[in-house]
């Protein structure tokens, strides 16, 4: 019976026999064209060449090439991969430069490629000696200039011959040709020193802060009315402004009628109490009363005013009859519309959801289990779906607002709580996250991409780049886990690059049998 694993296995070896094949076998058609075609088979270099890689910002360079021989022509072979996406180039200009010599700089220039990825210019040294050699190329990428260090061009085929005779050529690794790198989801990554911080992951939401969201609901039941143009989604309001105006139902205690009799009912209470306040007062001259019924009246004409401004104030917020102002109490943008111009709404219905996106909260729910682990959190970052790239929310842009006491119940989580500046606004309230809280400083180690590390029955292994088409197998020890970079304790050094895409696929390559050949 197959398991999981074993069948994962197959189907990867299935596929990595499907790279080989096409890589080895596809490109040996002759190459049409009539005079002048080479057949693929014929270029097949033996492994006695000299193998040079170097990189750009933009490009990997990897050079091919038998002994340089004065007179003669050299089988020069330069691959060139674009380092955005590990495809191979497949157009510009590459020229190759023999520096030093006691004559002036012999250029060998080849204005496109044999095939994607793949020039031979046309070397053939003029005279023999100390050479330094330099590629350029010219591509939609822009101009590269590889500066490969000394050559030697011996003075005949015996001197080259001398010259490697005494090489061993040992097992140089694992074999993984640049055809086989180009057809495959294939990268590499540079190691390099940086700070890893221990972390833990957990789900999180992005939410509005607490004074950075209104949801504006219907103070009585009535018909919505524009005031101006009716607020639309996306749109920038400020605090204060009128979005709409809510005419109250007729007949209600918030009907125009009912709101204006109300204000003038208050008046004659109000006129009502002015007046006895102002018999008590010529009374208690005349001493014909106790001061209590004084300080009654005066009470009495207090509470009176208090509910003339009252009534006075319900009534001026419908504005002149037009209805009641429903204005937003935030700067910010309207984020939902859920009511129309002309609907009838009850009495506490949503009319509008307002929210400030300009910084907004994460709010992670971290499980109980890993609480101990981060203790006071000093950073986060966070994925969302159908964004490129990880958020960071750091002493620069954000800050930790709180660290939940209680354990939910229900999910045996604690909330921990960043706000954090939205870049561009571009996060939108209610999305889900994929959170990494960090704690302590952690300290300086070896960084390489997490996706690089490989877990062959419990250990922990990287692919080295020697070359560029082998690679070494290193067992690593692995440390804290900073975002989508791992901290290597021991195993790799900063500098060297490391397999990040397409690692499974070199270690099923190391149970072909024979070498990975080139079919250029």
């Amino acid at each position: 019976m197959n398991t999981p694993h074993n069948l994962q296995e197959k189907l990867f070896a299935a596929a990595l026999v499907a790279v080989l094949c096409l890589s080895g076998c596809s490109d040996r058609k002759p190459a049409a064209g009539g005079h002048g075609a080479v057949s693929a088979a014929e270029d097949h270099r033996d492994e006695d060449g000299e193998k040079l890689t170097d990189f750009s910002e933009t490009t990997e360079l990897f050079v091919d090439y038998k002994p340089l021989i004065a007179g003669q022509p050299s089988d020069f072979v330069v691959h060139l991969t674009r380092l955005a996406d590990y495809k191979p180039l497949a157009e510009g200009k590459v020229t190759v430069v023999l520096a030093g010599a006691a004559g002036a700089d012999e250029i060998f220039p080849v204005a496109s490629p044999t095939t994607p990825g793949i020039f031979k210019p046309a070397i053939a040294p003029s005279a023999p000696g100390e050479r330094e050699l330099t590629i350029r190329v010219e591509s939609a990428l822009g101009s590269q200039t590889h500066e490969l260090g000394p050559v030697t061009v011996f003075a005949d085929a015996k001197a080259a011959e001398a010259a490697h005779g005494g090489h061993e050529h040992g097992a140089e690794g694992i074999a993984f040709s640049k055809e086989q790198q180009w057809k495959i989801d294939f990268a590499t990554a540079e190691a390099v020193k940086g700070v890893a911080r221990p972390s833990v992951v957990a789900t999180a939401t992005i939410k509005a802060q607490p004074d950075g969201e209104a949801l504006l609901a219907a103070p009585a039941a009535g018909i919505v009315r524009a005031a101006g143009a009716f607020p639309r989604v996306g749109q920038a309001v400020r605090k204060g402004q009128t979005l709409a105006l809510l005419a109250p139902r007729l007949g209600g205690e918030t009907d125009q009628a009912s709101l204006d009799a109300g204000a003038r009912k208050a008046k004659i209470g109000f006129e009502q109490a002015r007046r006895e306040r102002e018999r008590m007062e010529s009374l208690f001259r005349d001493e014909a009363i106790a001061e209590k019924r004084l300080l009654e009246a005066r009470a009495n004409e207090k509470l009176a005013q208090a509910e003339l401004d009252a009534a006075r104030a319900r009534a001026a917020q419908t504005s002149g009859g037009a209805g009641i102002a429903i204005r937003s109490p935030i700067d910010g943008t309207v984020a939902d519309v859920p009511v129309t111009p002309g609907a009838f709404v009850t009495e506490g219905a949503p009319l509008f959801h307002v929210a400030n996106s300009g910084r907004l909260w994460l709010a992670a729910r971290v499980p109980e289990s890993d609480m101990g682990r981060i203790g006071t959190p000093t950073g986060a970052s966070f994925t969302v779906d159908g964004f490129d790239g990880a958020f960071s929310v750091d002493g620069d842009n954000g800050r930790l607002i709180a660290v939940g006491g209680v354990v939910d119940a229900a999910t045996r989580t604690v909330p921990v709580i960043f706000e954090f500046a939205n870049p561009e606004n571009s996060l939108r309230l209610g999305m889900t996250a994929k959170a990494r809280i960090f704690a302590g400083a952690g300290k300086e180690s070896v960084l390489i991409p997490a996706s690089a590390v490989q877990d062959e029955s419990g250990t922990q292994v990287v692919y080295v780049q020697t070359g560029g088409e082998s690679f070494e197998r290193q067992i690593v020890q692995t440390g804290a886990r900073d975002g989508d970079r791992v901290a290597i304790l021991s195993g790799v050094e900063p500098g060297q690059r490391v397999v990040s895409q397409g690692a499974y696929l070199i270690r099923l390559s190391t149970s072909k049998s024979g070498p990975a050949g080139h079919a250029h």
